[in-house]
C-alpha cells in the first residue's frame, strides 16, 4: 500500500533555511545518504545521537511507503586531524598509542560502532561503503576536478581552488558564510603550505615516509582528502543528484560545503535538494565531543 501518496512532509532545509514540503526526485523512491563515523575511537552518545535521528526519518519514510536506499559510509582511511596540511592522521596516531597496525584500529572500532549501533536497535543502512573501498573512485573524481579547471597538483598533493570554483559559484552556500570573510579571519600561509590559498582544501595528499595509509596515484602515493570520500560515494551510489544528505551540525562546515563544491566542479550541477543537520548533544552544558573528553559511552550509560 503506498501510503506516501497521501502523506505530505515537511523538512527543514538546511540549505534554504527554511521548511520546505519534501518531494523526492523519483516517485515513490528516496536516496538518502549520511555521514558515518571515523573509526579510531569508541562512539560516544552524542554521535549515537545523529544515527538515532537519522534511523528515525528512514523508518518513517519506509513506514510512508517509500523505497529507500539508506546509504551511511565508514571512515576509514585516515586523513589529517581536521583536515590540516601537516600532522599525524587520526587512525595512524590511534595505531601508535595502542601499538598496533592501523587496520587493526579500524577494524575494532568499526565492530565496536555495529556493537553500539545494534544494541539500540538502529536499522542497518541499505549500503555501508567504506573510503578505502574506493579509493579508485576518488582518484577518478579529482581527475575530473583537475580537468575541469578547479584542482591543481604541487609537489605530489593536489588542493581544490576555492577562489576559483567561487568566480562562478557560491562557496558558503550552505553554511552561510562568505569566501570574503573566510579570508579575513585565516592567518597568511608564510610559506608553510603549498596550497595557493588559506582556504583550499586537499583532494590528495602525498604521504610522509612513516604514513602507513597511503595508495598510489598518478600525483604521488598518499591518501584522499576527508571531503573527497563522501562526494565518491554518495555519487555512487545514490545517482549524481539525491534527495538527502544528512550529518552533525559540526559537518555543515567544512565538510558538507566542500562536498558540494566538489559535485559542483565535477559534475555541474548541485548534489542534494534536502540537507538535514542533527543538532549536538550537550554534557555539563558543553557539546559533548571526544577532543575534550566530554562525553558518555553508551556502555556506560546502559550500565546505570
Amino acid at each position: 500500500m503506498q501510503l506516501y501518496q497521501d502523506q505530505q512532509i515537511h523538512i527543514y532545509n538546511s540549505l534554504t533555511g527554511k521548511k520546505e514540503a519534501f518531494k523526492s526526485i523519483h516517485e515513490g523512491y528516496v536516496g538518502m545518504y549520511v555521514c558515518g563515523p571515523t573509526v579510531y575511537s569508541n562512539v560516544h552518545l552524542g554521535n549515537v545521537r545523529t544515527f538515532m535521528s537519522f534511523d528515525m526519518i528512514f523508518r518513517y519514510l519506509k513506514h510512508l511507503g517509500y523505497k529507500v536506499r539508506y546509504v551511511r559510509n565508514i571512515t576509514d582511511a585516515g586523513h589529517l586531524e581536521n583536515d590540516a596540511d601537516i600532522g599525524e592522521d587520526k587512525i595512524t596516531k590511534k595505531a601508535r598509542l595502542e601499538e598496533i597496525e592501523p587496520m587493526e584500529v579500524v577494524q575494532r572500532y568499526t565492530v565496536d560502532f555495529h556493537n553500539v549501533i545494534n544494541t539500540f536497535n538502529l536499522l542497518p543502512p541499505s549500503i555501508e561503503p567504506t573510503a578505502t573501498g574506493h579509493i579508485i573512485e576518488q582518484i577518478e573524481l579529482i581527475k575530473t576536478i583537475i580537468k575541469n579547471g578547479f584542482g591543481y597538483e604541487v609537489n605530489g598533493s593536489v588542493y581544490f581552488d576555492v577562489h576559483k570554483y567561487n568566480e562562478t559559484n557560491d562557496y558558503g552556500i550552505l553554511s552561510k558564510r562568505k569566501l570574503e570573510d573566510l579570508i579575513h579571519n585565516t592567518r597568511a600561509l608564510d610559506g608553510q603550505s603549498d596550497k595557493k590559498n588559506p582556504q583550499d582544501f586537499a583532494l590528495w595528499k602525498k604521504a610522509e615516509p612513516t604514513h602507513i595509509m597511503r595508495w598510489p596515484s598518478p600525483w604521488s602515493d598518499g591518501f584522499p582528502g576527508w571531503h573527497l570520500e563522501c562526494t565518491a560515494m554518495s555519487t555512487k551510489y545514490l545517482g549524481d543528484q539525491f534527495d538527502i544528505h544528512g550529518g552533525g551540525m559540526d559537518l555543515k562546515f567544512p565538510h558538507h560545503e566542500c562536498e558540494i563544491a566538489q559535485n559542483q566542479a565535477a559534475i555541474g550541477k548541485a548534489p542534494v535538494n534536502y540537507w538535514m543537520h542533527a543538532n549536538m548533544l550537550e554534557l555539563n552544558g558543553a557539546r559533548m565531543s571526544k577532543s575534550t573528553g566530554n562525553i558518555i559511552n553508551p556502555s556506560e550509560l546502559l550500565s546505570r
